[in-house]
């Protein structure tokens, strides 16, 4: 990822929080005879896991701790456990129109927030990986009238127990990471304010959670500027 100093996100608790509130997540791993080959999976943050050692220059990496399942057919993919894997975690992102800034010159651009977390993962065990996908469901669940959870009843649970076979489950500890948190820090305060108004708006553009996190990233910055 490009390196931009003016955007670089190194705070390790907004990226836990990043994956708390963004948890689908792009899998990628570099395979001999393969090249590249990615997946998609839900994840949660293991929040009692050991940090791993952080590598050069990523302090606190360690203490971001993914905890997720593949199914078996992606885990022959990838190789698991073989290699490096990176987890890219993304945020609220959109296109930016130049008619917003009222100025000139001007270009498009596109705002985005993202991380991308490296290390090579540790399979868990049969009951490890029990544990993890109950716990990935209740994740979701949680906020329902009803949560329907893993082991709602006697039946849903034993059959739950048989096709966990078919998943492989594993922890990450993030050892090193590149992140980014691209939210127009670079533009007049003025200029932001305008951007986040036209992301309010209806239209094919409008962007209630970029907006959002535009006001929050701004907001931070005119506290630090006090």
């Amino acid at each position: 990822m490009r390196n931009n100093p003016g955007f670089a996100l190194d705070d390790v608790e907004a990226i836990r929080q990043l994956v708390r509130e963004n948890p689908w997540v792009t899998f990628v791993s570099f395979v001999e005879g393969r090249g590249l080959v990615a997946s998609h999976y839900p994840v949660i943050l293991d929040e009692t896991a050991r940090p791993a050692d952080a590598g050069a220059g990523d302090a606190g990496a360690g203490e971001i701790v993914l905890l997720t399942h593949f199914g078996r057919p992606d885990e022959v993919l990838h190789g698991l456990g073989s290699g490096e894997i990176m987890a890219i975690v993304q945020g609220p992102h959109g296109y930016i129109s130049p008619g917003w800034y009222e100025s000139t010159p001007a270009v498009p651009t596109w705002n985005f927030v993202v991380a991308h977390l490296h290390g090579v993962p540790e399979i868990l065990d049969h009951a490890e990986n029990l544990t993890v996908l109950e716990t990935l469901v209740e994740r979701f669940e949680r906020d329902l009238p009803e949560p329907f959870l893993m082991r709602k009843t006697l039946e849903n649970g034993e059959w739950a127990d048989r096709i966990a076979h078919g998943t492989v489950g594993f922890r990450l500890r993030v050892t090193r990471f590149e992140a980014k948190n691209k939210m127009s820090q670079n533009k007049p305060a003025e200029v932001v304010d305008r951007v986040v108004d036209a992301l309010t708006r209806p239209g094919p553009y409008r962007n209630d959670a970029l907006a959002r996190r535009m006001v929050d990233v701004r907001d931070a910055a005119r506290e630090t500027r006090r």
